[in-house]
């Protein structure tokens, strides 16, 4: 069998970067996290919230590294695998990733030292103040990643000469018409993330009688945020929805299996769809409701694969399937967030065994959710790379496929190295806790920085309470 070089090069930039994106969609939330607990520190002077602040700061820490290393080889196999896509829209995408760089990444650079290290070595002010640019950097990192991103599905402010993209008008390129909702989208789902990871490890050391005061701060705020923003992200969804289906209906009637646009779309709970047979088989589904999710009509009609040219259409089935994940997850998250919110109205929150249990095996659900998120919005953009500008076949670089196979191989078994040893590093931190002194709200600069054997002496004395 003759390898091809694009659909290995497609499958080794999809293995990058989903690892890539598991650290971004953790870290933009956990940063808001770190600065809110500093921020409440200051103004109520409760240990225990300084405690929390620097525990998650070193899980940050991994977690961010883990986040650059993985983002920097995506730069390159842009340039080694996709050089085409570079030389045809590089003068708009160039543009937006610099100014990533030159807002968000250098605000985190120029303050994520202080963040880390100036716990006894700078005044409070100082570094919560720190912490909250880092925070905002975050933010600003994903504006610009989503901008760029959301413009590759929905390009404008451009024009096309001799078949290259140039930027003609900036705010039409940034506030392209899908990306208000994919980045509302993609951060709602950034601090949904962080908020089910912080509620499951509060849970867990609520099962295993540790850190009481710390687990019932990390579960009251961990759901406190879920079952406000998992409703929320159905609503934002479905605006997303709305707008995929004017500029992107193929990708619709894909999430969709729907084929035939003469009659009104039924929701397909289940089928095996077939691209060869164009239907689905062992459909599962509820008349109707489809086109009223869609046109928000009982009988509404919206275009089914077939009114789409086959070199148009994207893989029916990974779109359809990874979109129901996606949903599933979501529904089980606003479920879970209204329960626990009814649990701690009621005075249960901290006592109710059983979901307590399922709350701590939760952690995952975010993660899956962003990943079957991305797979349904770049697969479903298929057979585009831009849309209407450029198609990925055509995008991809003359790299021999043997070639790209190897480079392949060996991201698999780097990537399951380090970031095997990254998560396990990451579960030792969580096991020991949020140990060690808190540095009073009213103390000024420290006189000297603490030693290392005094920073010991004071986390093994706060481990003994």
């Amino acid at each position: 069998m003759e390898l091809d070089a694009t659909m290995l090069a497609r499958i080794q930039f999809a293995f990058t970067v989903s690892f890539h994106i598991i650290f971004p969609s953790f870290t933009i939330g956990l940063a808001a996290f770190i600065a809110t607990l500093l921020v409440r520190w200051r103004m109520t002077g409760q240990d225990h919230l300084h405690r929390l602040a620097r525990f998650w700061t070193k899980i940050f820490a991994v977690s961010f590294a883990m986040g650059v290393v993985s983002g920097i080889v995506l730069s390159y196999e842009l340039g080694t695998n996709w050089s085409r896509f570079s030389h045809v829209v590089g003068n708009v995408m160039g543009p937006l990733l610099g100014y990533e760089v030159l807002t968000a990444f250098f605000l985190e650079a120029s303050f994520l030292g202080i963040m880390l290290f100036g716990w006894n070595r700078v005044s409070p002010n100082l570094h919560v103040t720190s912490a909250v640019l880092v925070a905002i950097g975050t933010s600003l990192s994903a504006f610009w990643i989503l901008a760029a991103n959301s413009w590759m599905h929905t390009p404008t402010g451009h024009e096309v000469r001799d078949g290259i993209a140039y930027p003609v008008d900036w705010l039409a390129i940034i506030f392209n018409p899908s990306f208000p909702y994919r980045f509302s989208h993609m951060f709602t789902a950034a601090f949904l993330t962080t908020s089910i990871v912080v509620a499951a490890v509060g849970a867990r050391y609520l099962l295993t009688n540790r850190f009481q005061e710390e687990a019932r701060t990390m579960l009251r705020m961990g759901i406190g945020m879920v079952a406000l923003l998992a409703p929320l992200q159905l609503v934002i969804g479905d605006l997303h929805g709305l707008n995929t289906a004017k500029h992107q209906p193929a990708k619709v009637a894909a999430m969709e299996a729907h084929w035939d646009s003469s009659k009104p779309a039924p929701l397909v709970l289940f089928a095996l769809p077939s691209d060869k047979d164009e239907t689905n088989h062992y459909e599962i589904s509820i008349p109707n409701v489809a086109s009223y999710i869609i046109t928000h009509e009982w009988e509404g009609r919206f275009p089914g694969l077939k009114d789409f040219a086959v070199e148009d259409r994207p893989p029916v089935a990974p779109v359809f399937f990874a979109f129901r994940v996606m949903v599933g997850l979501g529904l089980l998250m606003i479920a879970g967030g209204l329960f626990g919110a009814y649990l701690w109205w009621r005075g249960r929150l901290f006592e109710q065994g059983w979901y307590l249990k399922a709350l701590s095996i939760s952690w995952p659900a975010g993660f899956v959710a962003i990943l079957a998120g991305w797979w349904v919005t770049e697969t479903g953009r298929q057979p585009w790379i831009a849309h209407g500008i450029l198609r990925t076949k055509d995008a991809a670089s003359p790299v021999a496929a043997g070639a790209v196979l190897t480079t392949l191989i060996l991201f698999v078994i780097v990537y399951s190295i380090v970031f095997s040893m990254g998560i396990y590093y990451i579960n030792r931190l969580i096991e020991k806790g949020p140990t060690g002194a808190a540095v009073k709200p009213s103390d000024g600069v420290p006189s000297r920085p603490l030693s290392a054997a005094e920073e010991a002496t004071h986390e093994a004395i706060e481990g003994t309470r």
